[in-house]
């Protein structure tokens, strides 16, 4: 009986001290959204270069005040078009693209508040396109024509995308983000490489990079209560101490 007595005493003095601990600290109520985001420099570039159409756009959700859940896709139209003396050739390639990963916030909490972002996405992309040759035309010793009709093909990448995004009005966010991506594997022929991956870029390479840009709308759905830290004040040195100390050492000397 002494001994149950002794560890309820215990687990309620642990929990008093638990307690004035956290009242003693900083806490922030932090709103978790859910964000439906539209690339905009894609369709832009589409009026200059009536030759690429890409559409993208993406929906996370906020796990916490610092990680959140990331899956977008979209859609690519590319064409190109070669004539010259040695060769002409009409290529075409359009398909879709998938993304998925997690979106890490490297803002402290007391600077983000669930409006400002700053961060790195790390992210899975899968994409599937058809390619075809419509017409090629090899004038080299002679002319001779060829076509390569509907070539299915997939690729693998992955990808890391730092970034910022900042709450301009209530519930809408801009921002950019630099897109690294490695290609792993794609399922295209020596006959016929891509010029361009949906959501991967360049065929011929197997590393890309990319700059986006997004307009965000928010959906609040949570809000929890974070506790921040505060900043332990510095100790400030009393000087008849510190007098006693230095004549201590001058007549020790």
């Amino acid at each position: 009986m002494e001994r149950t007595s002794r560890y309820i005493i215990s687990l309620l003095l642990i929990l008093f001290f638990s307690i004035k601990q956290v009242e003693a600290q900083d806490t922030l109520n932090i709103p978790l959204k859910i964000r439906v985001g539209f690339e905009v420099s894609g369709p832009a570039q589409y009026y200059s270069n009536k030759n690429i159409l890409s559409m993208e756009g993406y929906i996370s959700t906020d796990l916490n005040e610092k990680r959140s859940f990331f899956i977008g896709g979209g859609y690519l139209n590319y064409k190109y078009s070669q004539n010259d003396s040695v060769i002409n050739y009409n290529y075409t390639n359009k398909g879709f693209f998938v993304r998925a990963g997690y979106d890490f916030n490297l803002l402290k909490v007391e600077k983000s508040q669930g409006k400002y972002w700053a961060g790195i996405g790390l992210h899975y992309g899968l994409s599937h396109f058809i390619s075809d040759i419509s017409f090629q035309q090899v004038n080299y010793w002679g002319s001779e024509s060829a076509s390569i009709q509907n070539k299915t093909s997939w690729g693998h990448f992955v990808e890391a995308t730092p970034g910022v995004k900042a709450e301009v009005f209530k519930n809408f966010s801009i921002g950019w983000t630099i897109s690294l991506r490695l290609l792993l594997h794609t399922t295209t022929s020596k006959e016929l490489r891509p010029l361009y991956i949906p959501g991967f870029g360049n065929g011929a390479k197997t590393v890309s990079a990319g700059l986006s840009y997004f307009i965000v709308y928010n959906i609040p759905y949570k809000k929890i209560r974070v506790i921040t830290k505060k900043d332990a004040p510095e100790e400030e040195e009393d000087p008849n101490q510190q007098g006693t100390v230095n004549q201590q050492n001058g007549l020790r000397q």
